[in-house]
């Protein structure tokens, strides 16, 4: 990063990472004052070096500031110049995790992985994109190994930019699933194909090491897909099978049964929230009790397994491990409700896969009723409503006895729903749901709720958790 210096800036000082919002400085980072949407971060120079920042990287100098600046012609393109110095400077390697969902619990599950051996670090929440990775990896100094750090991306290019400046030397797919469609959407209005999310996660791959291992779900044919053709374009480089580790839930015929990671046996745990299954890799195998219950988190699993085991770790040690991780808050946890029901909170974010698997997943807990409270998937472009409708159906599919819906696009998936005899309610907004919804839940029922982020239902959440027992002889 070039650039010119105004004020009192040490240019040998050393600097402890980067920041881009002034009220999470916490001392010694440079502040980069990007331009947004709805505000300007020259605006909070002054703040961020009030509390604590080293010095402020800026387009045009904020006289009033009282502190070192470094003045440069373009403040985003600073911040990624200084995340490749970065990245070239460090000796680490890195695994990078895309897909369509279960990112951030795959990061997590490997990063635990991985620690069994080696002094991993991985990004924090979902700092996945052209801006939140730079501050992952420009928090890294030499006591890491390994970063594990998600990769993410809502308009196409947006991926290939990520994994270019991260240069990961893993790659790890999950799955392609229909998920931030509007922004692929057609000039004309045409519905985006998935197949057009497909070719934005192989962006991935622009990044990775010419000998860059990849871990690829099997089960997925989009990935498969994905992942042939980019070794068919790359012939000349390590041979295929030296290159791929495969993954895949149960694999019984077809793509699947190239996995050489798989899970067999999967069961609910008894008495406690988890997964039971056995763990094969090439000729060896291992029980695993998985502290996270469903199929879609043994995907997860699987991959996080199939990249450690890649890599050296043990599988014994792989299936000790597996007891120990506990879900990520909005991320399928499991709570104990004061009203006597169980909740299944998954309201971190929601796509159409996604949530089907999640009701999937509730159904198999043991409750008088199964309730899902399911707010808009966001994001989707023209194809919203046959998504919203078919979630209606879905959930009738799986034998919930209560459907709630979460605002308008949700009004869909509850008309479908009571078409099909569910009992249903609906309500305009999580303000409306939190002061109604709470009044529906019995003793005894598992309460599945899943939304975007942009309905916040983990403010309903916060809510039913923090609610008083309901009437023990409430009617069923």
């Amino acid at each position: 990063m070039s650039g010119a210096l105004i004020g009192d800036v040490d240019a040998g000082a050393c600097y402890r990472g980067a920041a881009i919002d002034s009220r999470r400085v916490e001392g010694g980072e440079l502040f980069f004052a990007l331009p947004g949407e709805r505000t300007d971060g020259h605006r909070f120079v002054g703040a961020a070096l009030a509390a604590g920042a080293a010095a402020a990287v800026v387009r045009a100098p904020v006289g009033d500031a009282g502190g070192p600046q470094i003045r440069v012609d373009d403040v985003a393109e600073a911040l990624h110049d200084l995340t490749r110095d970065h990245r070239r400077l460090l000796d680490i390697r890195v695994v990078a995790v895309t897909g369509s969902a279960g990112k951030t619990t795959t990061k997590d599950l490997l990063a635990l992985l991985l620690g069994e051996r080696w002094r991993v670090r991985k990004s924090p929440g979902n700092l996945n994109n052209l801006l939140g990775f730079p501050l992952t990896l420009l928090a890294i100094g030499t006591e890491c190994e390994w970063l594990v750090a998600e990769m993410g991306m809502s308009v196409p290019g947006e991926l290939a930019a990520v994994s270019r400046l991260g240069r990961p030397d893993v790659a790890i797919f999950t799955n392609v699933r229909p998920a931030h469609l509007a922004g692929f959407e057609e000039p004309d209005g045409a519905p985006a194909d998935v197949e057009a999310i497909a070719r934005a996660k192989a962006e991935l791959l622009e990044g990775l090491a010419d000998d860059g291992l990849i871990v690829a779900n099997a089960g997925d044919p989009r990935v498969v897909g994905l992942v042939e053709r980019y070794l068919a374009a790359s012939g000349g480089k390590a041979a295929a099978s030296e290159r791929v580790v495969w993954y895949a839930v149960e694999p019984v015929q077809g793509l699947a049964q190239r996995a050489e990671v798989t899970a067999h046996g999967i069961e609910p745990l008894a008495g406690e929230p988890g997964t039971r299954f056995t763990l094969k890799y090439r000729e060896a195998s291992a029980n695993v009790e998985l502290s996270l219950h469903g199929s879609v988190n043994v995907e997860n699993f699987l991959a996080a397994a199939a990249c450690a085991l890649r890599l050296g770790v043990p599988i014994e040690t792989v299936a000790s491990a597996a007891r120990r991780p506990r879900p990520g808050t909005g991320r399928g946890e499991v709570i104990a409700l004061p009203s006597g029901a169980t909740l299944v909170d998954d309201s971190y974010n929601s796509n159409p896969e996604a949530a089907r698997l999640a009701l999937e997943a509730a159904r198999l807990l043991d409750g008088r009723r199964h309730v899902a409270i399911l707010g808009d998937m966001l994001e989707l472009g023209s194809a919203e409503g046959r998504y919203h409708r078919q979630l209606g159906s879905d959930a009738a599919e799986f034998g919930f006895g209560l459907v709630v819906g979460v605002g308008e696009l949700a009004s869909e998936t509850v008309r479908v729903a009571d078409e099909a005899g569910v009992e249903t309610a609906w309500f305009a907004d999580t303000r409306a749901a939190s002061a109604g919804a709470p009044e529906l839940i019995r003793e005894g029922d598992v309460v599945l709720v899943k939304g975007s982020r942009g309905v916040a239902l983990e403010r309903l959440v916060d809510r039913l958790v923090q609610g008083k027992a309901l009437d023990q002889e409430r009617p069923n």
